[in-house]
C-alpha cells in the first residue's frame, strides 16, 4: 500500500540560467508538508512538474501511488495557485456548472456550504471580487470535489490574517481522516509553522533540508555571542554562522544542549523564518 501521497526522486529540469537539481522528497499520507524558499528557488517549477504541466528532464514522480502522467490521478487532486484562473464574467454558480461536469465526485452541497461559510456571493461576477475573495473561491473549488491531495502554491497570499486563519483551520480539518494530504508552498512561513507536519526548504534549485516541523521549532536555536567568544565555539556545534558588526550568530540544531555546554552565551528560540533566512543568507557553513 502506498504510504506517500507524493513521491519525488532525483527530479531535474534545466532552464536558461536555472537548474532544478536532483530534487527528492515525499509527502506522507495524512500529513501537511510545507514547501518554503525564496522567490526563484524552484517551488513553482517543482509544482508544475508534479502536475505534469512541465516535462521533466529526469527523475521520478508518483502521486497517490500512480505515475504523475496518469490522467486518472487528476480527479483526486485539488490545486490552488496564487492567481485566480476563472474568467471575470463568470460567477460562483457558473463555476459550479463547469466543474460539476469535470469532476465525478463534485459535491454541490459541500460547495454551497463553503460559499456560505466564507461569504462568497453566488451571482456576483468574479471580476468584481477582491483578491482575497478570488483566493477563497479558488480554495473552495479545489476542495468541493473531495480530493485526496491538495497542492497549494501561495494559496493564502492576499488573504487578511483573520480569513487566512479560517482557511488554515479548514486545511487542518481536511487531513483529519489521515487519508488526505496537503503539499503547501508559501512564502508566509508563519502559515507553514502553524499547520505543517514536515517542512522542506529549497534554495537555488536544490533541497536544503526535509525535517519534521516540531524538530525545527522545538530544537533549533540561535546562539549569539561576541567575536572573541565565537573563537571558542566548536564548528561541530553549529550548522551555519553569520557575523554582524559587533557579534556572531549561529544556527544550532539542539539549543538545550548548547545552553548546557556554553553557559555564558545567549541561545534564543528560532522561528521557521529565522531558520530559512540562515540557510539562504547565512555565512559559512
Amino acid at each position: 500500500m502506498e504510504e506517500n501521497s507524493i513521491f519525488v526522486r532525483d527530479l531535474c529540469k534545466q532552464f536558461d540560467g536555472f537548474l532544478l537539481d536532483h530534487v527528492s522528497f515525499q509527502v506522507p499520507k495524512g500529513r501537511i508538508v510545507g514547501f518554503i524558499g525564496e522567490n526563484g528557488a524552484g517551488k513553482s517549477t517543482t509544482i508544475h512538474l508534479i502536475l505534469d504541466e512541465l516535462k521533466r528532464d529526469a527523475g521520478q514522480i508518483r502521486i497517490l501511488g500512480k505515475e504523475n502522467t496518469n490522467f486518472s490521478v487528476r480527479e483526486e487532486i485539488g490545486v490552488v495557485f496564487d492567481e485566480c484562473n476563472f474568467h471575470d464574467v463568470l460567477n460562483a454558480c457558473d463555476i459550479e456548472k463547469i466543474l460539476s461536469g469535470i469532476y465525478r465526485s463534485w459535491d454541490s452541497s459541500l460547495y454551497r456550504h463553503y460559499l456560505k461559510k466564507f461569504k462568497i456571493p453566488e451571482k456576483k461576477q468574479i471580476g468584481s471580487f477582491s483578491k482575497g475573495m478570488k483566493s477563497k473561491l479558488s480554495i473552495i473549488c479545489a476542495m468541493a470535489h473531495k480530493p485526496k491531495l491538495l497542492i497549494l502554491d501561495e494559496a493564502t497570499t492576499g488573504l487578511d490574517p483573520v480569513v487566512r486563519d479560517e482557511i488554515l483551520d479548514l486545511f487542518l480539518e481536511f487531513i483529519q481522516d489521515e487519508e488526505c494530504s496537503i503539499f503547501f508552498s508559501s512564502h508566509i512561513t508563519s502559515d507553514i509553522q502553524k499547520i505543517a507536519d514536515y517542512v522542506i526548504l529549497i534554495h537555488q534549485g536544490r533541497i536544503i533540508f526535509e525535517e519534521q516541523k516540531d524538530d525545527l521549532i522545538y530544537h533549533f536555536g540561535i546562539l549569539r555571542c561576541g567575536k572573541e567568544k565565537f573563537a571558542s565555539i566548536s564548528p561541530e556545534d553549529y550548522i551555519i554562522h553569520r557575523t554582524t558588526n559587533v557579534s556572531v550568530e549561529c544556527l544550532v540544531r539542539d539549543r538545550e544542549a548548547i545552553k548546557r555546554k556554553y553557559r555564558d552565551v545567549v541561545v534564543d528560540n528560532a522561528s521557521l523564518e529565522d531558520i530559512m533566512l540562515f540557510y539562504i543568507k547565512g555565512g559559512a557553513a
